[in-house]
Formats: C-alpha cells, sequence, structure tokens
C-alpha cells in the first residue's frame, strides 16, 4: 500500500533553538485538530464511503502522516539543543520530567491526544464536511503557528503545511460533489 521513502516530504530547517516554539507545534502532533488525529480519521472513515470517493480518503490521511513527520523533526530541531533549564523557562518542564525530549502525543496545553478527537458518523456527507472543518482549522492553526514565529526557514515548511491543508480541503469539497451525485443516481440491482 505505501512506499517509503527516507526523506520529508518537505524539508525541515530551523535557524535556531526555540523550545517555547516547540512547544506550540507540539498542537500539530496532538493536538484535536492536528496530523495524528486528521490521519486517522480519514483512514478510518474511508470504510464506509463508496469507492468513488474512498481513494480520497486514502491518500489525504497517508499524507497526513508524512506531515505528523515534519511535526516531529520541526520540535526535535527546535529542542535538541535546550538545556533542562531553557525547556522549563518555555513550559516544557513538566514534559520533560516525564519523557525527556521523546515526543508525546499531546496538545501544546500538555493534554494527552485522546480517540475522542476522531469523528466518524457513519453518514458520508456529514464525515466529509467534518473532515473539510478539520482541514480549514488544521489551516488557522498552522498561520498562527507562522505568525508567532520569527524563524524564516521554519516558515517556509509551516507555509507549506498550511497550502496542504487548503488542498486538503478543496479535495473534500470535490467528493461531496461526487457522492451527492452518486446519491441522486438510480441504484438497480
Amino acid at each position: 500500500m505505501w512506499i517509503y521513502e527516507k526523506k520529508l516530504q518537505y524539508p525541515v530547517r530551523v535557524s535556531q533553538c526555540n523550545p517555547r516554539l516547540a512547544k506550540f507545534l507540539i498542537e500539530q502532533y496532538g493536538g484535536a485538530d492536528g496530523e495524528l488525529a486528521a490521519a486517522l480519521r480519514y483512514l478510518n472513515q474511508r470504510y464506509t464511503l463508496p469507492d468513488k470517493v474512498k481513494a480520497i480518503l486514502t491518500d489525504i490521511g497517508t499524507e497526513e502522516f508524512a506531515h505528523l513527520e515534519m511535526i516531529a523533526t520541526m520540535v526535535y530541531k527546535l529542542t535538541k539543543d535546550a538545556t533542562p533549564e531553557q525547556l522549563k523557562e518555555a513550559g516544557l518542564g513538566a514534559h520533560y520530567a516525564d519523557h525527556d525530549r521523546a515526543l508525546f502525543y499531546n496538545n501544546a496545553a500538555g493534554v494527552p491526544w485522546t480517540a475522542a478527537y476522531i469523528q466518524a458518523k457513519g453518514d458520508p456527507i456529514a464525515d466529509l464536511y467534518e473532515d473539510i472543518a478539520a482541514e480549514e482549522k488544521a489551516r488557522a492553526t498552522y498561520q498562527w503557528l507562522i505568525d508567532m514565529s520569527d524563524d524564516p526557514d521554519l516558515n517556509d515548511a509551516l507555509k507549506f503545511l498550511r497550502e496542504r491543508e487548503v488542498v486538503h480541503a478543496q479535495r473534500f469539497r470535490e467528493a461531496v460533489e461526487i457522492l451527492k451525485e452518486y446519491q441522486s443516481q438510480k441504484k438497480y440491482f
């Protein structure tokens, strides 16, 4: 199903150690509107969708895992040279005490990831509108992260991720139209 290339979907560079920015980026790692929740949501919802749109959710869901890998790389690069004191000052003291520098699925406030973030109604139209909303929320979060960052190298990758959210929302909107057309066709058995 997958071919794994040992490179990121888009290069991730950071200009300097910045654990405070890493703390904010963790939102997209394990937050409700982050990449893990999106990947799992789409790959789960595809089972109740007609074949005409199942592939769209498969494609986007697997791409979200690539985005998760990019976020993990950003957080790692932003914190790898930080001292424990710098991590504490950035609000990552509790994280460091529990996990050292290991990534853990939680949001920027430290709340652990939960399956409650994943929505699956079983109604294809409702699920796709949920997916559009998820992509728009992720796009907004990426914009806010860009607004808080003064790292032009990091912002380059964040802008890439923000634009991918726009593309995903557009593809889900196309899927809604495909489904509406599919549902209005007469079925013959």
